[in-house]
């Protein structure tokens, strides 16, 4: 693949955020990573509207589920019923573990739902995971939207 992958993390936690940037430092992966505080920020960055800069393919999505403004699975159905935009790769990187958002989650076709509940050696088995997934994968072809 000539171009990096980026990654969209779209979390509203500071705290959170601190511990993925280290979590790919640590691992020496220097993927972009691009951050939206909620599901509207990360919509207006996927689409470059609002003074966002467009983030384009290739990219993968770490979505958290609970946050202000539009949540993970607002964010969910928004993208899917966007023509250009459905295909995009997403993760569940959240703290909920109730079935029903892992169902709802799942519906929305995503890749994986990954638990941040272990900031030690399991975040970093999401780490390793993303970095397999990202020259294992191909990606679907760009949109021309």
């Amino acid at each position: 693949m000539d171009e990096p992958i980026k990654i969209l993390l779209v979390e509203d936690n500071s705290v959170d955020i601190k511990a993925v940037e280290r979590a790919f430092r640590a691992r020496k992966i220097s993927n972009p990573i691009y951050v939206a505080h909620d599901g509207l920020e990360a919509l207006d960055i996927l689409r470059g509207a609002n003074g966002k800069q467009q983030l384009h393919q290739p990219y993968v999505v770490l979505l958290d589920l609970n946050m202000p403004r539009m949540g993970g699975l607002e964010f969910l159905h928004e993208i899917r019923d966007d023509s250009v935009l459905k295909r995009s790769i997403v993760f569940v990187l959240t703290t909920s573990e109730d079935d029903r958002d892992k169902t709802a989650a799942y519906d929305k076709q995503v890749a994986g739902y990954l638990s941040k509940y272990d900031a030690g050696g399991e975040f970093l088995n999401v780490i390793q995971l993303l970095e397999q997934f990202q020259v294992s994968v191909h990606f679907p072809p760009k949109s021309d939207c």
